[in-house]
C-alpha cells in the first residue's frame, strides 16, 4: 500500500494528512512537515476539503473513508468519538461506560492519546469528568480553539 502525504494549513497549525488512494490513517498537527506526495490522491483530496469546510464552519461531519490502525479496544473508543455530536462534549467515564466497562476509564484515556486521526475523530471534545480541559496532543490551547469553534458553529450551517 503506498502511503500519500498531503498538508493543510489551519487557524491552529498546520495538519498533516496520510492515506493511500482510498482511505485516511493519519490527521495530526505538525510544526515541521515532511515531503507531500507529488500526486495527491482522492482520498486525500476529499480529506482536505472537508477539513477546510470545517474550519470554515461549513461541516459538522465527516464522510470519509477512514483506517483506523490500532488494538480492537482502541479502535471501538474511536468508534464510540465519533458518535460525540458536533459541539458536544464526554468525559472519559462516559465513553468506558458508552462501551460496556465502566472500569476503563485509563484504557480509554489511553486510547483517546493514542488516536491517529485528529479532528474526524474527535478526541478533543473529551473532557474530564469535572469539565475541565484535559489532555490533547496538539495542545490545550488548540483543544479549546476547536471546542470554541465548534461552540460558534453549532448553529446554522454557513453557506
Amino acid at each position: 500500500m503506498n502511503v500519500y502525504k498531503a498538508y493543510y494549513r489551519s487557524d491552529i497549525g498546520l495538519l498533516e494528512i496520510a492515506g493511500d488512494e482510498k482511505e485516511i490513517c493519519r490527521v495530526r498537527f505538525v510544526e515541521n512537515p515532511a515531503e507531500a506526495s507529488p500526486e495527491v490522491p482522492p482520498a486525500l483530496r476529499d480529506c482536505i476539503e472537508q477539513i477546510d469546510e470545517y474550519f470554515q464552519g461549513r461541516r459538522r461531519e465527516f464522510s470519509l473513508n477512514l483506517r483506523l490502525e490500532g488494538t480492537g479496544f482502541q479502535r471501538k473508543v474511536w468508534q464510540e468519538l465519533m458518535k460525540i455530536p458536533f459541539g458536544k462534549t464526554a468525559s472519559y467515564g462516559e465513553i468506558a461506560k458508552a462501551m460496556g466497562n465502566e472500569n476503563a476509564v485509563r484504557a480509554v484515556g489511553q486510547a483517546n492519546h493514542n488516536n491517529p486521526i485528529s479532528i474526524i475523530v474527535p478526541c478533543h471534545r473529551i473532557i474530564g469528568r469535572n469539565g475541565d480541559l484535559v489532555g490533547y496532543g496538539g495542545g490545550l490551547w488548540r483543544k479549546k480553539w476547536l471546542l470554541d469553534h465548534e461552540g460558534r458553529s453549532a448553529g446554522p450551517l454557513r453557506p
